[in-house]
């Protein structure tokens, strides 16, 4: 038996040949069936198949791994901050301080319990788009046609192809009959390709491999057979599927940043801690020391922080959902935001995905066919009655021509058929009325080697012949054509003439059909000879009418649109001009096609440059995609990446956010991706990117929010411990601060709608923090603030009020709690006004503050709560000192604002809303 390349495991890739190094489409039919030791009329016996299932393994690609209940529980805990959390916890249940202890844990299982739930239901509902049924496939073994599992295809088995027909295997064809194949899924070409049996020139690019048909690609007209050259991961999906299983998910910029922040708290943790256990033992206080230690780390770790980001973000995922983005991790919904470059497709996200007739070129002249209405426009003064007569007949020929139908708003058959008839139907020309009146006897299938088709109608002197095809096949077989003056001859030098209006509407990015027309007595003639052609048609996949906009939208927000089709560069550059992705000026702009594009590691720094600075890319193979978004990436962009096909899914996975169709979309692609537009449309991710960037400056309002009340109070029990005074803030006080009147602000802050014009400004530098040095200054500004403010009410309760201790330490505890209260105002824009803006616009800023007061009201009026936390309620002397001393972290803050929007520094998008201070 003839050996043949070794199939990989559907376990692992192998160092055998890939389907595109085989060679097998440069062969002839005869010698691959020779190489695969098969006869085609008879097939494998059931012992060759057993025999090479065996020695290759089933037909299949390991499927997409659930994420178990288990896997996602655990990833709620996968964070410095939480780990920290933890290490609070134990080191409070070591010392005995249990209560302490308990509460953290409490924040521990919020935190998670929120995260699991938010994630489980986004991760389940994108599950819900891979559920896909068995498929069989009709083969000939042992000189029978039989129907078997798609899985137990072995190399060398003879499949038998029809129309309808999923491919479940790589193909050599050996006998084909007017095929054609929808080959979108794999090599991005939105319209379906001629197959034939011939052998191409070896290294001929994947979408023009006209000799093969390739597994997860369907068949759309014609049948044939075909010798199974590559089954599982050993076919061009295998491949695909393991540049996915190559390309490493991303950690996103939240994820990097969050963890940036949570190293700092470590430290920032550590050296308080050791530093008062140091200074205490010196000073002698022993185990009363390690209490106000645990105190300070209490004081230091945000615990509110886990559960206000994860709400912020659950509360985002829910709201992208409700306009049609379905994202499957809770940290992706603000890596949106930090978008730098979208990379998309064009069919169906860019445009219509929907085939429509716009011009019609007749009489030497080009008509614009509207898509609303029931007329023709002309670009030339001098068309007439006559001109539309023609336009009319030349719309007839391609509705009676045709094997597509509309029914009740649905479209069925081929793209450019539909559009045809929907062309037909805006001149009254309705198929159905057609047909009645001339009846068809007979057609001729579309046949991709003479790139031409045919219906013959009864009329009572004879039969019509009406004929659609390619224009340059067409042309080639009319005699005449029709024009307003009748019918003329159409010689050599016509036929030139009517090919250079063709090339000039292929070079606006057009596809064209040309159509033409006879009478004949004899149904049983052949079609394609002495014809009068009477137009060609014009067909263009629309863009959608709000993507302009879009685009605008994404160059106001400093977002690069890179548009990357499996489509001609004609089409890429034309659809590149309608949209505004490439001005008028542009629009012969340089588009990069796929074979130019040579492996990273030969590209020069020009060429680099070259391809990222690149809008327009076609003929890009799944390998060259990855290069470009890796490229994209170095550049230091986040980068966004669309797609729909299996040809998409390993950049998908590699991008910092990859966007799967919902509609149209793949299964693979879909698993690959961290966000499923269950609308298709290029509008849906522009809103999630606002959504991200809004969110983003959500989370840095309520971590500055947090940790300027963290560290005011680090620096008032610090300061106390520095000059051997009691402690102005017992750690149980602390805990509450942290775990009710931080959180429901911060939260409030999280929820919140936004300062709006988020889009009118670059994106933010992907390495930048959430906290920049500015910010940290303004956190430390507030700190002092905070601590002259409770120091000083403390001093003046215990000196002038002449309270006890005991009092005077409730004093200084109100006083920061209030305080951290009214500071929830401050967290407001520079530039909004002082009355009306973005934090007092917020309901949820009022729903907490209430909350809070009645929490530290409750605490402090309830005995067996206040004893708990050794609080005295204090009389009407020391309620005037709360109040006067809890405002003044407010009032400095508004008149820093104040200051800040008479004198703005100059400042980046990212910089805005930096705290005044």
């Amino acid at each position: 038996m003839t050996t043949y390349p070794k199939n990989r495991s559907t376990t692992g890739l192998t160092k055998t040949a890939k389907p595109s190094e085989s060679g097998f489409h440069s062969l002839s039919s005869v010698d691959a069936l020779t190489a695969l030791a098969v006869d085609a009329t008879v097939g494998l016996s059931e012992a060759d198949v057993a025999a090479r299932r065996l020695q290759y393994g089933p037909n299949e690609i390991a499927p997409h791994p659930v994420r178990g209940v288990a896997s996602i529980l655990i990833a709620q805990f996968r964070s410095l901050i939480v780990a920290l959390l933890v290490a609070a916890a134990i080191i409070a249940f070591a010392f005995g301080e249990e209560v302490e202890g308990y509460a953290v844990v409490v924040v521990i299982v919020l935190n998670a319990a929120i995260g699991f739930f938010s994630e489980l239901r986004a991760v389940r509902s994108m599950e819900a788009l891979f559920e896909i049924g068995t498929v069989t496939t009709r083969v000939r073994r042992e000189g029978k046609a039989a129907k078997v599992p798609a899985r137990e295809l072995v190399p060398g088995d003879i499949v038998l192809i029809d129309e309808g027909d999923v491919v479940t295997a790589d193909l050599r064809l050996v006998a084909s009959s007017k095929l054609q194949a929808d080959e979108s899924t794999l090599t991005g070409e939105s319209l379906p390709v001629g197959k034939h049996t011939d052998p191409v020139v070896p290294g001929t690019p994947l979408a023009e491999r006209a000799s093969m048909l390739h597994k997860g690609t369907s068949v759309t007209r014609g049948n044939g057979e075909g010798v199974v050259i590559g089954t599982g991961l050993n076919t061009e999906l295998g491949t695909i599927t393991g540049l996915v299983q190559e390309a490493r998910d991303e950690h996103t910029p939240l994820e990097k940043r969050l963890d940036r922040l949570g190293h700092r708290l470590i430290w920032t943790t550590l050296v308080i801690t050791v530093l008062v256990v140091v200074i205490g033992m010196a000073r002698g206080r022993g185990l009363v020391i390690i209490q106000t230690a645990i105190a300070l780390a209490v004081a230091a770790i945000p615990e509110g922080l886990p559960v206000v980001a994860t709400i912020s973000l659950a509360r985002g995922l829910r709201r992208m959902a409700r306009r049609n983005a379905l994202v499957n991790r809770l940290s992706s919904v603000e890596t949106l935001g930090a978008t730098g470059v979208i990379v998309t497709d064009k069919t169906g996200t860019l445009t219509e995905n929907r085939m429509t007739a716009t011009r019609l070129l007749v009489n030497g002249s080009l008509l614009v066919l509207s898509d609303s209405h029931n007329e023709l426009s002309a670009s030339d003064d001098d068309v007439g009655s006559p001109t539309m007569d023609v336009a009319r007949r030349s719309l007839e020929v391609g509705a009676l021509c045709n094997n597509a139908s509309i029914q009740e708003g649905r479209r069925f058959g081929d793209p450019m058929e539909v559009a045809l008839l929907e062309a037909a139907h805006r001149m009254g020309l309705d198929r159905p009325s057609l047909t009645a009146e001339r009846p068809e006897v007979r057609e001729e299938a579309f046949d991709p080697e003479v790139k031409m088709m045919a219906t013959f109608h009864e009329v009572p002197d004879g039969f019509i012949v009406s004929v659609k095809g390619a224009p340059e096949s067409v042309l080639a077989v009319c005699d005449r054509v029709v024009t307003k003056s009748g019918t003329l001859p159409l010689d050599s030098a016509g036929r030139d003439a009517w090919m250079q209006q063709v090339a000039a509407l292929a070079r606006t990015g057009l596809r064209t059909l040309a159509l033409a027309t006879r009478t004949t007595a004899d149904a049983g003639d052949y079609p394609f000879r002495g014809l009068d052609l009477v137009g060609v048609v014009g067909f263009e996949d629309p863009p959608r009418l709000e993507i302009r906009d879009a685009i605008s939208q994404c160059r106001r927000a400093g977002i690069n649109v890179v548009m990357a089709t499996g489509d001609a560069s004609d089409t890429a550059r034309n659809i590149g001009g309608q949209i505004g992705l490439v001005s008028a000026d542009e629009r012969d702009a340089v588009v990069i096609h796929g074979s130019e594009m040579k492996p990273v590691e030969e590209m020069s720094r020009t060429d680099k440059e070259r391809i990222v600075n690149a809008r327009l890319l076609v003929r890009v193979s799944p390998r060259q995609k990855l290069d470009l978004i890796g490229l994209h990436q170095q550049a230091g962009n986040v980068v966004a990446m669309t797609g729909d096909g299996v040809n998409d899914a390993p950049a998908l996975k590699k991008a910092d956010i990859g966007i799967a169709m919902g509609q149209r979309g793949t299964q693979v692609a879909q698993e690959a991706a961290d966000m499923v537009l269950k609308d298709d449309r290029f509008l849906t991710i522009v809103a999630a990117v606002e959504e991200g960037r809004e969110i983003f400056e959500n989370i840095r309002k309520f971590v500055r929010y947090l940790l300027s009340c963290n560290i005011s109070e680090v620096m008032v029990v610090g300061i106390a411990i520095l000059f051997g005074a009691a402690l102005p803030v017992l750690p149980l006080q602390i805990l509450l601060l942290n775990l009710v009147t931080d959180v429901f602000p911060a939260l409030a802050l999280g929820l919140g709608a936004g300062i709006g014009g988020v889009m009118n400004r670059p994106p933010r530098d992907p390495a930048e923090p959430i906290l920049t040095r500015q910010h940290w200054l303004g956190i430390v500004g507030f700190g002092f603030v905070f601590t002259i403010a409770v120091l000083g009410s403390l001093l003046v309760a215990e000196l002038l009020l002449g309270y006890s201790q005991s009092q005077a330490v409730t004093v200084s505890f109100l006083v920061l709690a209030f305080g951290q209260l009214f500071h929830v105002f401050n967290m407001r824009d520079p530039a909004s006004p002082t009355i009306r803006n973005e934090v007092t616009r917020n309901p949820y800023i009022w729903g907490a503050l209430a909350l809070c007061l009645s929490i530290v009201l409750v605490v402090t009026y309830v005995p067996p709560l206040a004893r708990v936390l050794s609080i005295t309620p204090p009389d009407l002397s020391g309620w005037i000192l709360v109040a006067a001393a809890s405002l003044t972290p407010f009032a400095v803050g508004q008149i820093a604002l104040l200051v800040r929007s008479r004198y703005p520094s100059d400042r980046t998008g990212s910089e805005r809303g930096n705290l005044p201070l």
